[in-house]
């Protein structure tokens, strides 16, 4: 038989991973939209989607939903992207 007390933790748990699951997954979403807007050069669209992307992870970071460091890589892979999408830009113009 399983007592009280391991109940509750599995309920606590529960709540926790559903909570755990939809942040990651709006963090996901959001860099996401931000490379089909680099995809299809747009560089207002992907502007604004990248500093939702970065605000997300700083914040699952935090939360100690991913790592510090993951978030770190992440950011700064999406970072350089940007700027290959800008520095594109300013060649052609």
């Amino acid at each position: 038989m399983i007592n009280r007390s391991a109940e509750k933790r599995e309920r606590q748990n529960s709540v926790r991973r559903m909570r755990n699951r939809a942040a990651k997954s709006t963090m996901r979403t959001a860099i996401k939209k931000f490379e089909a807007a680099v995809v299809s050069n747009d560089k207002d669209t992907a502007a604004s989607a990248l500093a939702l992307s970065l605000q997300l992870l700083d914040s699952t970071a935090s939360k100690g939903i991913i790592h510090q460091n993951t978030a770190s890589r992440k950011k700064s892979r999406l970072q350089a992207r940007f700027n290959k999408l800008s520095n594109q830009a300013a060649i052609q113009a």
